[in-house]
């Protein structure tokens, strides 16, 4: 997929908060198949997401622009959001893609939720396929699971709040509890994705003078759950439909770069994209919990490191826990809040050290409490 960004920047002195703007000029490019209004829609869709990803805004303020963007209109102005305003150059069709050139005004802020929180564990199980019957078409059997390492693609390369702590092929539902904690335990995640794939099927545009062309579907259903409650958080359904270039006799590879850079391939990734955005939109401002997993004399280990963007001097507020069995037999969680704060002297890829600022409440401390990062402002 080709893109083309230029890039103006310059410092705005008067915010006390010393904000970035950014004017960027981005193509965005989408295959042309049910209608030019839907390929307009996707490809400026692309050059809007790709300019809030190129200058640092919060992606997750782009699920709240796509109704406006959907209107065909040359301007599009925005209050109350990092993009001011969107105004299309140019517009153009060439090889059966649909290109839209925008210049785009951008408003970064420094205190959005993914600037001051640590990144949040994610844990994947692999997509199912609801009716196998369904991938027969060019035998694509193994595309939940060539799906599920998509997403984890998606979120480690463009998600701007979640880190991917593994994919598991171990099935899980919310009517599992056990399951869920198990796992939301073994792979230090906060959260667990999963969900299905319920429709590959394809519909077929008979051609006179030409051959056949194949439209098929993909629709999949997205579930994300509370790995420490078992709590469903996020249920949603996606549906894309784009052309199957393939011969209706081959047996297509859903790991090659030839399928995912088909306009069927795209329209997956699409969906992946979306996902991921939908969870930057739902959880993204929800805290991250590092947990004590070690203590010993006043250092203390906790289970986030680099890649959830914990950094040297760091501080950390301490949380105890006391969890209680009530009256009924059902356990509650329940966190107190203590007086001590926690710095970061060292930092591994999924771990850290910190020291107690008061070595006297250190042996306070056990396996399973939680931190959450203090915020300066």
């Amino acid at each position: 997929m080709k893109k083309t960004l230029t890039l103006y920047l310059f410092m705005l002195l008067a915010v006390p908060s010393q904000a970035l703007a950014a004017w960027l000029e981005v193509t965005g490019q989408a295959q042309i198949l049910e209608s030019d209004k839907a390929a307009r829609n996707n490809a400026l869709e692309d050059a809007v997401y790709q300019a809030i990803l190129y200058s640092g805004a919060d992606a997750s303020s782009f699920s709240h622009l796509r109704p406006y963007l959907s209107q065909e209109r040359s301007e599009y102005q925005f209050s109350g959001n990092e993009v001011r305003n969107v105004s299309i150059v140019k517009a153009k069709k060439s090889g059966g893609n649909y290109y839209v050139t925008a210049r785009i005004d951008i408003y970064p802020s420094a205190n959005t939720c993914h600037k001051i929180q640590y990144k949040k564990a994610i844990l994947i199980s692999g997509f199912t396929l609801t009716s196998p019957q369904h991938a027969a078409l060019g035998g694509i059997y193994q595309i939940g699971d060539d799906f599920s390492v998509m997403l984890q693609r998606q979120i480690e390369r463009k998600s701007q709040s979640f880190v991917v702590s593994g994919i598991t092929r171990v099935p899980f539902r919310i009517e599992q509890p056990n399951t869920l904690t198990m796992l939301a335990e073994d792979y230090d995640a906060q959260y667990l994705i999963t969900g299905e794939i319920t429709d590959l099927t394809s519909t077929v545009d008979e051609k006179l003078l030409q051959d056949d062309q194949y439209n098929r579907q993909f629709a999949v259903t997205l579930e994300v759950i509370n790995g420490k409650t078992g709590e469903m958080l996020l249920q949603k359904n996606y549906r894309e439909v784009a052309q199957w270039p393939f011969s209706r006799i081959s047996q297509v590879d859903t790991k090659s770069a030839r399928f995912w850079q088909s306009g069927y391939g795209q329209a997956v990734q699409r969906t992946s994209r979306n996902m991921m955005l939908d969870l930057e939109t739902t959880l993204a401002c929800r805290s991250s919990l590092p947990e004590v997993i070690n203590v010993f004399n006043d250092k203390i280990q906790t289970n986030v490191g680099r890649i959830h963007g914990v950094k040297q001097g760091d501080q950390l507020l301490l949380w105890h826990n006391a969890a209680f069995i009530d009256q009924q037999g059902i356990s509650r969680a329940r966190m107190v809040q203590t007086e001590m704060t926690l710095t970061v002297e060292r930092v591994y890829d999924k771990s850290s050290e910190l020291s107690v600022d008061r070595a006297d409440l250190a042996a306070s401390i056990q396996p399973g409490d939680l931190l959450t990062k203090q915020i300066t402002r």
